[in-house]
């Protein structure tokens, strides 16, 4: 297998890595009160009558940089 077939194959670990956390986190998210993704300090919420608007700004944040640590370290 040349270079790239085994730097896709990397990939696609890490990638499927990413999705099992993800899924351990819906499923028992509400289970894990110390795990507050959602609910953070810096996440908005507003809300008049039925209408509801959640933008979850510190929980981006917060996944964006720990997937950016991730691949930092996969890329060394």
């Amino acid at each position: 297998m040349d270079g790239g077939g085994v730097q896709l194959g990397r990939w696609l670990i890490v990638f499927g890595i990413v999705f099992v956390v993800v899924g351990i986190l819906f499923v028992f998210g509400g289970k894990l009160s110390w795990l507050r993704l959602g609910r953070l300090p810096g996440d908005f919420a507003w809300g008049r009558g039925s209408v509801r608007i959640y933008f979850p700004l510190m929980t981006s944040i917060l996944l964006s940089l720990i997937l950016t640590l991730i691949f930092w370290l996969f890329r060394k």
